[in-house]
C-alpha cells in the first residue's frame, strides 16, 4: 500500500487546483444566468390595469369561415386581429381587404409558415417582408404585428421583427380550437384563463370556431372585459418585458 505524504508545496498546488475549479464553475454558472437574462421574448400578454383583452385569429389554410367570423364580429361590435400567412393573402386578397376594411388589425404570420428558428436571419427577414408585400398588395396597411408560425421563435426571430419596426406577438390564452373542442369547452377554457391584458389565440379555419365565437364574446363581456385589437392593447414605446413575456409600461 502506498502512503502519500503531502508537504507544504504539494498541498498549495492541490489547493490552487481546487480554487481554480471552483472559480471556473462559478463563472460558468454566472455566464449561464446572464445568457438566460438576455433571452429575447415576444409579447405574450400586457400588464394592464383596465379590463381589456384581445382576440386573434391565425389564417394559413382555408377560407370558408372568414366571412362568417367577420359577420359575427360586426354583429357583436368587436374589433379583432387576424394574422395572415403570405400565400393565404395572395390566394384570398378579397378577404384581406375585407378584414382591413372592417377595421380589424391585419398582422403578419410569415410568408410560407416555416419553422423560423431553423433559418438564417436574412431568410427570416424575407419571410416577414414578403408577407408584408402580399398583404399591402391586397389593399391592407403594412402590418406592425408579427406572429411566428407554430409560436416558434428564438432571439433572431424577435430581433429581426423589432428591426423591421414590428412587434412580435404570442398569446397567453389558447382556445385550442384547432383540436375541435366543443364551444362550451372553449368558453370554459377561455373564461378560466383570461386576465387584463390577455391575448387569445383562435383560428379562422377551426371546425367549431364560428359556433363558439359569439358565445365566447358574450362570456368575455359578461366578465366585464372590453375586447380590442392587439394594436390597441400593447404599448408601442417606453416599455419593458418581464421573464414571462408580459409587456410592461415604463412609467416616467
Amino acid at each position: 500500500m502506498k502512503v502519500w505524504i503531502l508537504n507544504r508545496k504539494k498541498l498549495m498546488v492541490i489547493m490552487g487546483c481546487v480554487i481554480t475549479a471552483l472559480v471556473g464553475a462559478f463563472t460558468l454558472t454566472k455566464n449561464n444566468i446572464f445568457m438566460a437574462e438576455e433571452r429575447k421574448l415576444p409579447i405574450y400578454c400586457v400588464d394592464r390595469s383596465d379590463k381589456v383583452v384581445s382576440i386573434s385569429f391565425d389564417a394559413a389554410w382555408g377560407n370558408e369561415q372568414t366571412q362568417t367570423l367577420l359577420d359575427i364580429l360586426a354583429e357583436k361590435g368587436v374589433k379583432s386581429t387576424f394574422f395572415l400567412v403570405g400565400f393565404w393573402a395572395e390566394k384570398y386578397p378579397e378577404s384581406v381587404k375585407a378584414i382591413a376594411d372592417a377595421g380589424h388589425d391585419v398582422g403578419n404570420h410569415s410568408d410560407t409558415h416555416p419553422h423560423l428558428p431553423k433559418m438564417e436571419r436574412d431568410k427570416i427577414t424575407s419571410q416577414i417582408e414578403d408577407c408584408n408585400k402580399k398583404i399591402e398588395a391586397a389593399g391592407a396597411p403594412r402590418p406592425i404585428l408579427f406572429r411566428p408560425p407554430y409560436g416558434d421563435y428564438n432571439n433572431s426571430v424577435v430581433e429581426v421583427t423589432n428591426e423591421l419596426n414590428m412587434h412580435c406577438i404570442q398569446w397567453d390564452v389558447d382556445s385550442l380550437d384547432w383540436k375541435d373542442p366543443s364551444p362550451e369547452e372553449m368558453i370554459k377554457r377561455i373564461k378560466s384563463k383570461i386576465k387584463p391584458g390577455s391575448i387569445i389565440l383562435m383560428h379562422n379555419g377551426a371546425k367549431n370556431t364560428p359556433e363558439a365565437l359569439p358565445k365566447i364574446i358574450d362570456a368575455i363581456k359578461g366578465e366585464g372585459y372590453n375586447i380590442v385589437p392587439i394594436s390597441e392593447i400593447i404599448y408601442k414605446e417606453n416599455y419593458s418585458m418581464d421573464s414571462q413575456g408580459k409587456q410592461k409600461c415604463n412609467k416616467s
